[in-house]
């Protein structure tokens, strides 16, 4: 087979003429049938997502425990064999480097996959602070992973790779078999959806995702990725948390587990926890019609309701909710002005929306 690191195994499933996003030599489409379409397709049935850009770095050896603990924001410590957990890797300075999931194979195994614009910074930085514990390999050349995400994903999974896929509990994972190949199956997702992500070498990728088709699950772009993690309220990194923003800013302050151990950032973690954030990420939802972009403008309302001169924050994400109706979006606003409810404009150059701050999700998917 062609070179699998940068081969979509989209490619035949791909419309004509369809737009496609470069990470690095691999080439995610922005949709197959349509962005509508395809968020559908997640929210009331099964959605298929190639998202083998993203990284695996594998730790292992009597002291892998140890160095993950040493790189996460979140206890490690609790993790049993078979479990995930959702964390953050910072700076020093206790910006984030990325968001994560370790996976715990073993006491002396585990992995941590990172975002794909990030690999190289990811692994060059655990290198830096834990490069000396123990064996870091990045599998992210050898390794596939494709994501079956919504509300019949785990029942098709279990179809095709074995009964025993349905005892994996949420944020768990275990081995299965999809169409001759194994597959490790990871109770994990960026929708706001259940359902799994497969971890498959790369010669049995095609196959998997093509049997996975076959069994009735919709292929999906980046585009209805982008649709689904924000009605989720799902940070993305690059917009919505970077090296500027902390953990605390963006709201992940679950992520935070100080006690945990000595991890890169802590001192500066413990410092922001007890001075008290100033910026805090806020989602917020359009009245009326138009859609706020990236880099746009937040400004507080005047006493007559109209948009303000200053501006008190900016757009990190935005776009139409096709599941709850309208448009949304998140930002940064100065947390004195972060209370639900608060009215607000979102302004480019040539626009003005007025929005109100929302709590919570926008979309939480029915249990």
């Amino acid at each position: 087979m062609a070179d699998l690191a940068k081969t979509p195994l989209h490619g035949a499933h791909v419309a004509a003429g369809a737009k496609m996003v470069d990470f690095t030599g691999w080439h995610m489409p922005v949709q197959y049938s349509g962005i509508l379409k395809e968020h559908r397709a997640v929210r009331s049935s099964v959605g298929l997502f190639d998202v083998s850009h993203m990284g695996e770095i594998d730790f292992a050896g009597p002291r892998a425990l140890e160095a993950v603990q040493r790189l996460v924001t979140n206890d490690v410590s609790k993790l049993v064999d078979g479990q995930a957990l959702y964390t953050a890797t910072c700076r020093p300075s206790g910006g984030i480097v990325d968001d994560c999931i370790v996976y715990r194979r073993g006491a002396q195994e585990l992995r941590i996959v990172v975002n794909a614009s990030n690999i190289a910074k990811d692994e060059a930085h655990f290198r830096e602070h834990v490069g000396g514990y123990c064996e870091i390999v990045n599998r992210s050349a050898q390794t596939a992973l494709i994501a079956v995400q919504g509300p019949q994903a785990r029942e098709l999974c279990a179809k095709l790779g074995g009964e025993s896929l349905l005892a994996i509990e949420g944020f768990h994972f275990g081995p299965g078999q999809i169409a001759g190949h194994p597959v490790i199956a990871a109770r994990t997702g960026y929708t706001g959806e259940d359902g799994f992500e497969l971890f498959v070498e790369y010669a049995g990728a095609t196959p998997v995702w093509e049997a996975l088709i076959e069994g009735g699950a919709t292929p999906c772009g980046l585009g209805s990725r982008d649709t689904l993690r924000l009605e989720a309220r799902l940070c993305l990194y690059g917009n919505d948390i970077d090296e500027t923003t902390t953990p605390y800013d963006a709201g992940l302050g679950w992520v935070v587990k100080l006690k945990a151990g000595d991890f890169v950032g802590r001192d500066a973690l413990v410092a922001q926890k007890a001075k008290g954030i100033e910026q805090k990420l806020i989602g917020f939802a359009i009245e009326g019609k138009g859609t706020a972009r990236p880099g746009w403008d937040i400004r507080a309302l005047d006493e007559d309701g109209s948009p303000g001169d200053a501006v008190i924050g900016r757009v990190t994400s935005g776009g139409p909710a096709p599941t709850v109706g309208g448009s949304i979006g998140m930002g940064y606003v100065p947390k004195a002005m972060s209370k639900a409810g608060t009215k607000i404009a979102v302004c480019s150059k040539h626009k003005s929306l007025p929005a109100t701050l929302v709590k919570g999700p926008f979309y939480k998917r029915p249990q």
